[in-house]
């Protein structure tokens, strides 16, 4: 779900094509072969029969009404899917799924941005393509329109007031629809091989000296060996970050919560800190020299061998993952979560809200519509419906597991399964998730991270979602890129070389202010204290 966010050129030199078709009340949408028309909608006997729909009346709609939506899919049939034909006979409103692949949608996207042909529903803009286009009225302005739209004003109104102004414009106005509760609670963290721990007798760590003893262990049974190895390059300083508190969904900018100011993560005393340790960890040879530069392939051959590496940091599918690579030549392979490494004993915190889709409604004649539908996809029972399916159609309950009778031959249900079978899971088109769906099945090696950190609430706090305007927006830009690009190359210098010390570290503050560290610190402090303006 990852996507560059500044794009601002491409909305600056085509917003005049946008508003030229838009302002005319276009639709946005060619003329499909079988018309703009549907059939007269079904009027379920029970409207209630679907569940919560969080104060919302179906169908929807009280004449035939059709809508064209743009998300991402691999497949080409949607219109025909058991997702489609739901919609329909709840809501009344019939959707025309253009679908996309993954490969070629923001090609799409563009063109279709640059046509002046909005489908009804799009996403995938950056938020500040999208309020440029929003503030010439191309796409609707949600907030004007809470009258109509319970789950969004309960949601993002009512229960979580800080949304408007993290993710509106200047003037209030939001254009984005958010998504909810599509995270897990733990996705990435320290793994360490238990097979290797339990054979030497070392016990998994529970802070930061620890891990350290551990990983002297480790070494001293097998001296050829670097026990932790990285494949994630620069970015293990942001991965490490959280644990000493200094990490965030901003990184290397972060919000210190005690002091409630943002401040700039690789000029503070606990990054140091970490550097340290990691210094003193790749001198007595217990972190690869290679964590800076390692291949994927190189990484996975040094954590899948007998001998080579035992800890690392990554995606938590990965202890299943390597363990079914391996298990024929090694049955007791055990790869598993491990504790937080950091004086704060904590982990990363995954947003339960976020804008990172865009999704966003054209400003047309299907407006209200469109609104309507996103809201129901919202509710609680439009949730089980674009994730889960139909409840005695497609999946019954068995204790708190959704299980699919049709797919019994499927070795592994995911949310791929779901999509090409039922049209289920579509990017650019679920808003919201039941959390009884297929993709918070865990493995028992999963079920262990969630628990571990869960369980300990070893979570660091969320930082503030904070808003800027266009002008800090393109200084941002301008100033970010080449300081992390130093940051990161003093970080590394500082670890591999061994003449860095406290002098080099005090050339590099000074570098960091003079390069924008406190320019970008003050754009957010001013951000912070518009949202605290508006949220109290």
């Amino acid at each position: 779900m990852t996507k560059k966010w500044f794009r601002m050129a491409l909305v600056f030199t085509l917003i005049i094509s946008i508003l030229a078709a838009c302002s005319g009340g276009d639709k946005g949408a060619a003329p499909e072969k079988d018309g703009d028309t549907a059939p007269p909608p079904t009027t379920p006997a029970n409207p209630d029969q679907y569940g919560d729909t969080g104060g919302l009346a179906l169908p929807l709609v009280d004449k035939p009404t059709t809508i064209n939506w743009m998300v991402v899919s691999e497949k080409t049939n949607l219109n025909d899917s058991l997702l489609a034909k739901e919609i329909e006979k709840r809501t009344g409103i019939k959707v025309n799924f253009q679908a996309y692949s993954s490969a070629t949608f923001q090609d799409k996207l563009k063109v279709t941005v640059a046509s002046g042909k909005l489908p009804d529903i799009i996403h995938g803009l950056t938020p500040p393509e999208l309020k440029k286009i929003g503030k010439q009225k191309a796409v609707v302005a949600i907030n004007e329109y809470l009258d109509m739209l319970p789950n969004f004003k309960r949601m993002y109104v009512d229960e979580n007031p800080w949304v408007i102004p993290s993710y509106g414009d200047e003037s209030g106005n939001i254009y984005t629809w958010p998504v909810a509760n599509i995270n897990r609670d733990v996705n990435h963290g320290f793994l360490y091989r238990k097979d290797i721990f339990d054979e030497l007798g070392i016990k998994e760590w529970t802070n930061t000296d620890e891990f350290y003893q551990a990983l002297k262990k480790l070494k001293e049974a097998y001296p050829d060996s670097y026990p932790y190895a990285s494949k994630t390059k620069e970015h293990i300083f942001r991965d490490w970050a959280f644990g000493w508190g200094i990490g965030g969904a901003n990184y290397p900018t972060y919000y210190d919560e005690t002091a409630k100011v943002w401040k700039y993560a690789t000029i503070q005393p606990e990054h140091k800190e970490m550097l340290d340790f990691m210094k003193k960890l790749y001198n007595e040879g217990l972190l690869d020299p290679e964590f800076m530069t390692d291949t994927d392939d190189s990484w996975t051959a040094k954590m899948t061998s007998g001998n080579k590496s035992f800890v690392t940091y990554d995606w938590i599918g990965r202890l299943d993952l390597f363990y079914n690579q391996v298990k024929d030549q090694n049955p007791n392979y055990d790869l598993r979560y491990g504790n937080p490494v950091g004086p704060t004993g904590n982990g990363k915190t995954i947003e339960s809200i976020t804008n990172g889709f865009s999704i966003a409604v054209a400003n047309n004649d299907n407006k209200e519509a469109s609104l309507k539908l996103l809201d129901y996809l919202t509710s609680p029972s439009g949730a089980t419906l674009v994730t889960m399916g139909v409840e005695g159609e497609t999946f019954k309950m068995e204790g708190d597991k959704a299980v699919y009778p049709e797919l019994t031959d499927v070795p592994l249900v995911d949310i791929s399964v779901l999509e090409d079978r039922y049209g289920l899971w579509l990017q650019g088109l679920y808003v919201n998730s039941d959390k009884r769906s297929v993709y918070f099945n865990y493995t028992e090696k999963e079920q262990e991270a969630q628990d571990k950190l869960l369980n300990g609430n070893k979570f660091e706090p969320l930082d503030p979602v904070v808003n800027f305007t266009d002008d800090e927006t393109a200084t941002i830009a301008e100033i970010q890129t080449s300081l992390k690009k130093l940051a990161d190359e003093f970080n590394a210098k500082y670890i591999l070389n061994k003449n860095y010390g406290e002098a080099q570290w005090q050339q590099w503050q000074v570098q960091a202010e003079k390069q924008g560290a406190k320019q970008i610190v003050d754009i957010f402090n001013a951000a912070q204290k518009r949202l605290d303006e508006a949220t109290n």
